[in-house]
């Protein structure tokens, strides 16, 4: 895609095809760590830092790695190698700056390392063919994009939790039907640019 420049790309993974809301990748942790906007932050800050240092990190192993060495079958191994190291980084800095957000954290923190939603921007970027730009862009407005939705969800619980909520739909199941409500008003956004 290289006539698509980087500023539209990261609008766009943002808001029109949001990694979470749009492609559903990343609903596991999402779900689980919106409980708190504190917490929600902190994992959402996370996934950023770790979707766009993975997105370039990824993108020169497997242009400048694997392509030449006609490795490409190996990018999942690859590419989950490289986001594992880059989470290890992650909660170390975390472990030592913010121990109270590390200990709320929890197993997610570890558990990004298999976020399907990291690994899936991985792979877009390659099967989109972006340029180095192009895939931090997409890495970065990727990461932004969850980070909005699973703040966006902590709020809306947060508020839910002093509202009277049908018996039925208590817990997780209002939580699925305003995460489906929050998706069907990102793919409103489809369309408006092809990425």
């Amino acid at each position: 895609m290289p006539d698509t420049s980087a500023l539209t790309i990261f609008v766009a993974s943002i808001f029109i095809n949001n990694i979470l809301l749009a492609n559903f990748l990343g609903m596991c942790s999402f779900l689980a760590v919106s409980k708190e906007i504190k917490t929600a932050a902190g994992l959402g800050g996370a996934v950023v830092f770790v979707m766009t240092l993975t997105s370039g990190l990824n993108y020169l192993v497997y242009r400048w790695l694997l392509v030449p060495l006609e490795l490409e079958y190996l990018r999942f191994i690859a590419f989950i190698v490289v986001i594992a190291a880059s989470v290890q980084l992650v909660e170390m800095i975390i472990e030592r700056s913010s121990p109270v957000l590390y200990y709320a954290l929890g197993i997610f923190l570890p558990l990004i390392t298999v976020n399907c939603a990291i690994l899936g921007v991985s792979l877009f970027l390659v099967i989109r063919q972006y340029s180095f730009v192009q895939s931090l862009a997409y890495g970065a407005g990727g990461g932004l994009g969850w980070a909005l939705a699973i703040l966006c969800m902590a709020g809306l619980r947060k508020k839910m939790s002093r509202a009277r909520v049908h018996p039925a739909l208590e817990g997780p199941g209002i939580t699925v039907l305003v995460a489906g409500i929050m998706a069907l008003a990102f793919i409103g956004f489809s369309g408006m640019v092809a990425m």
